[in-house]
């Protein structure tokens, strides 16, 4: 596809798209913040062009954004508008000096929860203040009093506003649930509905206003007059937030789509490069704005022109047609806002960090913002993370067992320091004496006071007639110690290694299964339970179907670092996928379960070295008639070189893509734009997995990481930055 017809065919349409989404958004969040809402589009439009066009992430959208309304609002109650507009070009300078210095990536190290948790609690603050605009009332200048006063604003406030503002937030909400159309976003019928409502009934509600020359009326930024001090806050605080959530925006960007990845640092200066001029130009600050760069991908983008081009359009829109923005009722966009606001406070993140023990950093964030201030709130966030992390850190769990045969197993997991030594001699000497016991050991560290506790009482005990057997699971903390090799030497982990790594030979041959088994139940059931609970609970929802090799060395989850849930696989003898309407149905049947039901992004075929099926198939070895001549003769293949292996893998590989697309299901996903095929080469030797690229002849590629794959040297650290926190 050339470029031109690429513009016109994918941009061009998410461009528009984007658009119809942004005006509204940056009304609102323009009138959430205090300041004049021309500033809002002039933001929209810098950060459209301007990052759009020096920022490091070509699908990121970026403009103004809710995330940034707290501090803004701040800014504006303190300084006055003019002097948040010079406020927000620094912070813009600020920006531009954290990209040069290759600072991209020190902002990914702030704990998620903290992050998160500071949007959850900017969306409720934005939410509650605007829930009085929306009832047509005003909104009180903090979080508390906005909550004190909310009663008695529903109480006395049920004017046509509150019933405009009910009906936008009504079509907020089920619009996306019963319309798949994305040329008609539900924040644009829902604030062109309720206006024509509103001027249909000639409702005397507070409208918007615009300035009746925009380009006249830009407000010139003017230093303000404070303390340094407090400007300098203001300026770093607004670097860092605006920072920080458009890295996240863009790490995020970059996991909905194939193309370049993000370049962190040139993000940095393109923002900041934004900031400074929209400043200028008495604009708010922007941002990476996921919920404008989500759309811009799902509505098809594939360059940076998208981004720029809405903010044409923008541009074009506000001084040709500003006079239909004035019809817009404020309560319109407040309900808007709230929508928007509450979104931010997202049940999924709440779910995951509570199942990673995580929510105390989030609850103590989200708060902190809402009844503080964002910095306090961050703050005391960032404390509660730190103090986590040490508690963590210093802590074990230790459980006694009496078995069925009258032994004791005493469990010890996690970090075991000297710190815990008081309570594992305590837990140990509840112990019978003569007894038989089994200590296992699953820990991440051992330091040498926990050692030498564990040493000790074991040395006592077996001195008074009982009987201490210490085993090792995952790592070999104690048999260092032992040995006097502390820090020093790795073995095989046991989910890793294969039983004969592990068990005797004689004792793999009798019974390898069945102690696998009770392996599992011992050492990897309680570190998988709470994952599968919620897997039972909730059901499987795998990102991929898997069709790989039934070879015994060939390993999925092991090969694709992946987990229970991750992958939906099919194996069978040489990785086929018989054509659509075949004798066998088996493979057609869990490939239109996955794409159907499970509704998976990418089927991936699988083929590796050495594999016994294509060297029958190489050498006819298969006899017609025979159960496994029949299965291969499905594979339809014709090698191109059949004197060669590798190369008659790869051939199968590309072969099974091509009879995926046999399937009609298949056809139709990936038509539009719901899946993806590719298919991976597994060298055993080498234990490395190569991709199978049909451009390259058939012959496997590398896969690279995504430091590799933006083609510029400049962005590969960057890249691998976004690859890792992806």
């Amino acid at each position: 596809m050339s470029d031109l017809t690429q513009l016109l065919r994918r941009d061009l349409p998410a461009s528009i798209v984007v658009f119809l989404i942004a005006i509204p958004l940056s009304l609102g969040i323009a009138a959430a913040s205090g300041a004049p809402l021309l500033a809002g589009l002039v933001a929209a439009v810098v950060g459209g062009i301007v990052a759009g066009a020096l920022g490091g992430a070509p699908l990121q959208v970026s403009g103004p954004a809710a995330g940034l309304t707290v501090i803004v609002a701040g800014a504006v109650a303190e300084f006055g508008f003019a002097g948040t507009a010079a406020i927000v070009a620094v912070a813009g300078l600020i920006q531009i000096l954290l990209g040069v210095s290759r600072m991209g990536r020190a902002a990914l190290a702030l704990s998620p929860a903290v992050v998160h948790g500071m949007l959850a609690g900017i969306g409720l603050v934005i939410a509650v203040s605007q829930i009085h605009v929306l009832l047509g009332g005003a909104p009180q200048s903090s979080a508390w009093q906005n909550l004190r006063d909310l009663p008695a604003q529903i109480a006395t406030h049920h004017g046509v506003a509150a019933l405009l503002g009910g009906l936008t937030v009504a079509i907020l909400i089920i619009w996306p649930r019963v319309v798949k159309i994305s040329l008609l976003p539900a924040a644009l019928v829902a604030v062109v509905s309720m206006t024509a409502l509103a001027v249909a009934i000639g409702a005397d509600v507070e409208r918007v206003n615009l300035p009746d020359e925009p380009l006249s009326n830009l407000i010139q930024p003017a230093w303000p007059d404070a303390p340094l001090r407090e400007i300098a806050i203001a300026a770093i605080t607004i670097a860092l937030v605006a920072s920080v959530e458009s890295l996240l925006s863009a790490v995020a960007v970059d996991r909905m789509h194939d193309g370049p990845r993000a370049s962190l640092n040139r993000e940095l200066v393109g923002q900041g490069a934004a900031n400074t001029i929209s400043g200028l130009l008495g604009g708010l600050p922007v941002t990476g704005v996921i919920v404008r760069s989500s759309t811009n991908v799902a509505a098809g983008a594939r360059t940076r022109a998208s981004s720029i081009m809405h903010g044409l359009w923008i541009a074009a829109f506000v001084l040709l047609f500003a006079g239909l923005l004035e019809t817009i009722p404020m309560a319109v966009l407040a309900a808007v806002l709230i929508v928007v606001g509450l979104r931010l406070v997202s049940l999924a993140q709440i779910k995951t960090y509570a199942r990673h023990r995580e929510l105390p950093t989030y609850m103590v964030t989200a708060l902190g913002v809402v009844f503080t201030d964002l910095l306090t709130g961050v703050a005391l966030g960032m404390i509660t993370a730190a103090v986590l992390i040490l508690w963590r850190l210093t802590r074990c769990e230790i459980r006694r067992v009496q078995q069925a045969d009258g032994e004791w197993l005493v469990t010890i997991t996690g970090t075991l320091a000297f710190v815990e030594s008081a309570r594992l001699i305590r837990e140990l000497g509840a112990l019978p004496n003569a007894a038989k016991v089994d200590v296992e050991l699953h820990l991440d560290y051992l330091d040498h006071g926990a050692f030498e506790t564990i040493r000790d009482w074991q040395e006592a005990y077996e001195r008074s007639g009982g009987h201490v057997r210490i085993r090792e699971v995952h790592d070999s903390w104690f048999s260092q110690a032992t040995s006097g090799r502390l820090g020093g030497g790795k073995r095989t982990p046991r989910l890793v290694g294969s039983w004969s790594r592990w068990q005797g030979m004689d004792h793999q041959r009798r019974d390898a299964m069945a102690a696998g088994i009770a392996e599992f139940e011992r050492s990897v059931a309680p570190m998988v339970r709470p994952h599968l609970a919620d897997l039972a609970r909730d059901g499987q929802s795998p990102e991929q179907l898997f069709i790989t090799c039934a070879d015994s060395r060939l390993v999925p989850n092991l090969i694709t670092a992946s987990g229970p849930g991750d992958l939906f696989c099919v194996r069978n003898v040489g990785n086929i996928v018989p054509p659509h309407g075949t004798a066998d149905s088996s493979a057609g049947a869990a490939i239109e379960y996955a794409v159907d039901v499970l509704g998976v992004s990418t089927i991936t075929v699988c083929g590796h070295s050495g594999c016994g099926a294509v060297r029958a198939l190489m050498s006819d070895a298969a006899g017609k008639g025979s159960a496994l001549g029949d299965w291969l003769a499905l594979s339809g293949v014709r090698f191109t070189d059949s004197s060669d292996e590798e190369q008659c893998c790869t051939d199968n590989v590309m072969q099974q893509l091509a009879n995926l697309r046999t399937y009609p299901t298949v056809r139709a996903a990936e038509a539009a734009g719901r899946l993806r095929l590719t298919g991976l080469f597994f060298d055993l030797a080498e234990a490395r997995m190569y991709e199978v690229d049909p451009d390259l002849g058939a012959r496997p590629m590398a896969v690279r990481p995504p430091s590799t794959q933006s083609g510029s040297p400049e962005n590969s650290e960057d890249d691998r930055l976004t690859g890792a926190a992806a």
